[in-house]
């Protein structure tokens, strides 16, 4: 998907596009607000001008992915079947100009290009028990800190929010660099430390059987630490040395891989107020977990525009990945028919029960190979209403109609998605500013692979060019 790099933006040149972000939010909100459970008893095909239904009505998925997503299938050339409003025009134009380009700069052939489920840039023990998303992220952020640790002399890395500690591993054991591992959880703790141990021996059998592979000095396994990081208070924990330096002048390098919601907002804050910490690499996710106030907006500027509010709706809907939705386009299955079905259910919902609005329904297997009629009985079980219900099945009938009506609103949806993600990564990098440091973000991960894929560095000392180096691809 095209968009604009944040890298060689000046400062000035981010605050215009905060200012141009908010104005485009505020336009189109309305879509971005709604959900698409109430297509049906919200109207919501409806609240579209007259000329977009128009254009709009009755392309098929794969002809939205191309023409409204921007995302044609592989050799396909692109054909308007009319002539779209410019108003529509300059929505997609718009969505895909302001927002931060996910697109990697870097073109290697794919890495899984041989097997599916085993990167060939990493080596057998350490794809062991990681799938090949986190075998993805782990070893392209691993290889940025890796380089980032060296451009600023960090001796100590912290990963904080480390799970089951597959980049520490990655980092400490892979790069030879000194990791500290955070982590809440004590399970995801313990179940690191063993696979710590499998790792250990599973290099020390490669060893034996590859004699002239020489090891590059002592291998250092992650130290684990279980320890929920508050977002509102300093962690004392995350500051300390590891115990086998005793060093009191470390230089600290924080990172979050997919750092949780206020999890992000913590990285930066210590690496703003703690002298000790150097460096940051934070891909962050689950903007929606952010607090309102104190995770969003953390910059004095975005916080002064006008229409810079993301409720909880627009941040849960910046964790879409726009293209994953469009491949699923693409290929037109029946899977896309689910969020008809949801909108069709909540009809009935609201018509026996008009105080339960949107309620949870666990997942429905097999939805696409159910009538829609047997959805919406399965669905009323699952929210504690009588399954054997009179149902009016021309009303669901017409509405199982207009299912590319939901897909189509679906995707305008999914279009300005990227906005909201942007502004709020933008005025991450507008609080680093507004503090003095140097920050950039980098698209480093296949948003294929990873949608999430934008890492936000930042340094106490100006790195200039050097910074643009960390995205390229090791040999």
């Amino acid at each position: 998907m095209p968009g604009v790099s944040a890298l060689g933006l000046s400062y000035a040149e981010r605050k215009q596009l905060a200012v141009n972000l908010t104005r485009v939010l505020t336009l189109y909100r309305s879509i971005l607000d709604a959900y698409i459970i109430e297509f049906f008893t919200d109207n919501l095909w409806g609240t579209l001008p007259c000329s977009w239904q128009e254009a709009l009505d009755g392309l098929n998925p794969p002809q939205l992915a191309s023409l409204l997503l921007g995302m044609p299938g592989q050799g396909e050339v692109v054909r308007y079947r009319s002539v779209w409003p410019l108003t529509l025009l300059a929505l997609k134009s718009t969505a895909f100009a302001l927002a931060f380009t996910r697109t990697p700069s870097f073109q290697t052939p794919s890495e899984f290009l041989e097997n599916p489920s085993q990167s060939s840039r990493l080596t057998a023990p350490f794809r062991k028990h990681v799938r090949p998303k986190k075998q993805h992220e782990i070893r392209r952020l691993g290889e940025l800190v890796k380089k980032l640790s060296d451009l600023t002399g960090c001796s100590q890395v912290v990963d904080v929010g480390s799970g089951q500690g597959h980049l520490s591993r990655f980092m400490s054991l892979g790069l030879g660099l000194m990791v500290k591992s955070i982590e809440g959880d004590q399970r995801l703790v313990e179940r690191a430390q063993r696979l710590d141990q499998e790792l250990l021996q599973a290099l020390e059998k490669e060893e034996k059987r590859n004699p002239w592979v020489t090891q590059r000095g002592a291998r250092h396994s992650p130290q684990h630490v279980v320890q929920w990081v508050d977002p509102t208070a300093l962690c004392e924990e995350l500051l300390l040395p590891l115990e086998d330096t005793g060093d009191s002048g470390t230089r600290l390098l924080l990172t979050g891989l997919h750092a949780c919601g206020d999890l992000s907002v913590a990285l930066l804050k210590h690496f703003c107020c703690c002298p000790e910490v150097a460096a940051l690499a934070s891909v962050g996710c689950c903007y929606m977990k952010l607090s309102d106030p104190g995770g969003y907006p953390l910059s004095q500027w975005v916080a002064g525009l006008p229409g810079y509010e993301l409720p909880y709706r627009l941040r849960e809907g910046a964790c879409h990945a726009i293209e994953e939705y469009a491949e699923r386009l693409q290929k037109a299955g029946p899977g896309l028919r689910a969020h008809c079905y949801r909108a069709a259910l909540e009809t009935v919902i609201r018509h026996v029960r008009p105080d339960l609005r949107r309620p949870g329904v666990q997942g429905i297997p097999r939805v696409h190979q159910l009538k829609i009629e047997e959805y919406v009985r399965q669905g009323l079980q699952r929210v504690g209403l009588d399954p054997l219900l009179p149902l009016d099945l021309p009303a669901l009938w017409a509405q199982q109609a207009q299912e590319n009506r939901v897909v189509a609103f679906f995707s305008l949806a999914l279009l300005l998605a990227p906005l909201v993600e942007s502004l709020i990564l933008l005025d991450r990098l507008l609080y680093l500013e507004e503090q003095g440091f140097s920050a950039e973000l980098l698209p480093i991960f296949s948003p294929e692979l990873s949608p999430r894929n934008l890492v936000l560095v930042a340094t106490k000392m100006p790195l200039g060019q050097a910074l643009s180096s960390l995205e390229t691809e090791g040999s």
